[in-house]
């Protein structure tokens, strides 16, 4: 198994210059820049999902040409690969290939490299981003929850040290009346002192809960004491993280750059659906 990303805040160096694509929700969210906050960005959104597939090439090229940067003066190509839509990802996954393929006919040896980074982790920094922006108190713990549709939920967990955000548990699907339960464990060797009432409404740890999972699921967090924060990962949280991953050598060639899907399958066949009416049919 390999080791996690080294996820440690690195300064970007002078005149880096990375492309970063987010199309695993309904947004497409594209970002061209250093990394560096206070450095010029250029960006876009807008819709995403299936119509990312025919604009996104269009507001890259758009992006490069506002910023005068050639294709493969770029130092690499970061994407969200999931989870998330299965249609954004692949979008995002071939874009990303296609255009770190293509700087061979330009002059570039092999391509570009190309940054595949956890949606999650994304949405993670945006939160982290967001909080430090306005002025408050940097959380311990960041659990970041996306809507996977089908009554079930994307879900990672994330330590916020001086050091970087450290993934305590990797993205998985998780049952809303599960949620609790499984973050209260993932946070535990965050907490040492433990607490009679729980975990997350101990004061001795302090929890981000962010993502645009709880206008879905009103009640996800009753009886909790938390403001959560509703917000997307962004393309700009990608730039964020580009040069730290890149550093720790997290780049890979455009051929090794894949989606991550976590759940395998999206469908439910005729059968299956007639069995669900059934069980939820009153007797």
């Amino acid at each position: 198994m390999s080791s996690p990303p080294d996820l440690s805040p690195v300064a970007p160096s002078v005149g880096q210059r990375f492309l970063a694509i987010e199309s695993s929700t309904d947004t497409l969210s594209v970002a061209l820049g250093s990394g560096a906050v206070g450095d010029s960005v250029w960006t876009h959104t807008g819709p995403g999902a299936a119509q990312a597939s025919t604009t996104l090439l269009p507001q890259v090229g758009a992006l490069l040409n506002q910023a005068g940067w050639p294709l493969e003066t770029l130092d690499a190509v970061v994407f969200a690969r999931g989870p998330g839509s299965f249609t954004g990802l692949r979008t995002a996954c071939a874009v990303a290939q296609g255009l770190a393929y293509g700087t061979q006919a330009l002059g570039r040896a092999g391509g570009l490299p190309v940054l595949p980074v956890d949606t999650l982790l994304a949405l993670a920094e945006e939160a982290r981003f967001t909080v430090q922006q306005a002025g408050r108190t940097p959380p311990q713990g960041i659990v970041a929850l996306l809507d996977a549709r089908m009554g079930e939920l994307y879900v990672a967990v994330y330590a916020n040290r001086a050091e970087g955000l450290q993934e305590l548990a990797p993205a998985r699907l998780c049952a809303p009346q599960d949620l609790l339960a499984y973050v209260d464990a993932c946070l535990e060797p965050l907490n040492k002192m433990g607490s009679p009432g729980g975990l997350l409404d101990s004061q001795v740890i302090d929890v981000l809960w962010a993502g645009n999972a709880f206008s879905a699921y009103p009640a996800l967090l009753a009886g909790r004491s938390v403001a959560p924060l509703t917000l997307l990962p962004t393309a700009a949280a990608l730039l964020r993280l580009a040069p730290g991953l890149l550093a720790s050598g997290a780049a890979v060639a455009a051929q090794d750059a894949l989606p991550l899907y976590v759940r395998d399958k999206v469908a439910q066949t005729t059968a299956e659906r007639e069995q669900l009416r059934a069980a939820a049919a009153p007797v």
